[in-house]
């Protein structure tokens, strides 16, 4: 579903992400893990579009992302969430996910301030759409919640909902297991699996190994912007060169 080809990001001299390829299975979960300053999130914003990849290829079904930007990328059915938790904290969690469908709502500005029929549908619409994916979610009970109120967690699910509910069927989670408690990983994994299981691409950065481990079909470790291994979970954990990036010799 996604075919990366030698990759490479640049800052002025220092090479980010250096010739990066693989590729992700459809209704997988690949993750990208490795020590501070890997080059994970870098290489996860250059797919995104967030950042200019300097050379190299990023196919998705066959077509070239390097160069469009994000907005164009999630009109192809690919959406992210961020690492700093990109909640909005004083809209309700049912209004949160409602943003996710901003870019398929057929309405104008004209029709919504005349309350048009049309607008009406959509928003009904939009609504029933944004409730079914919170229930899928099992956080529907939180829908009329601020969002700002709920656990960090929760705020995680919430995120993700609203990524998932315009249809999209390649998600891009960058460390959503970062403040959560065993129970909440937990939590995350299943919905992962599950994601997948319903054909649900997903693309992960993280560093939390048991959720890892749990979730993944295939795992790739970097260490200074290049690729070091790419293997199941299971091989990660004995590998020589996973552990020296992350011990030392």
């Amino acid at each position: 579903m996604l075919e990366v080809r030698d990759l490479t990001v640049r800052f002025g001299g220092l090479t980010a992400v250096d010739t990066l390829s693989f590729t992700v299975e459809e209704g997988s979960v690949f993750t990208m893990m490795g020590p501070n300053g890997a080059g994970k999130t870098t290489a996860f914003n250059a797919i995104g579009g967030f950042t200019r990849a300097t050379s190299g290829s990023v196919l998705f079904e066959g077509r070239e992302l390097v160069g469009m930007t994000p907005e164009r990328i999630a009109s192809l059915g690919i959406r992210r969430t961020f690492q700093n938790n990109g909640i909005l904290r004083e809209m309700s969690v049912l209004e949160n996910v409602l943003t996710g469908l901003q870019l398929g709502i057929p309405s104008s500005f004209v029709g919504t301030v005349l309350a048009s029929p049309k607008s009406r549908r959509a928003e009904v619409d939009a609504v029933r759409k944004a409730r079914a994916m919170l229930h899928e979610m099992d956080i529907g009970d939180l829908e009329t919640r601020m969002a700002g109120d709920l656990s960090f967690g929760q705020q995680r699910l919430v995120e993700i909902a609203r990524a998932l509910v315009a249809g999209a069927r390649f998600i891009m989670l960058d460390e959503p297991a970062v403040g959560l408690s065993p129970g909440e990983r937990g939590h995350l994994g299943m919905v992962l699996r599950t994601l997948a299981q319903g054909g649900v691409t997903v693309l992960l950065v993280e560093h939390v190994q048991d959720l890892v481990m749990a979730v993944s079909d295939q795992v790739l470790v970097l260490n200074y912007g290049k690729k070091i291994v790419q293997c199941p979970p299971t091989e990660v954990r004995d590998n020589q060169e996973v552990l020296e990036a992350y011990l030392g010799q």
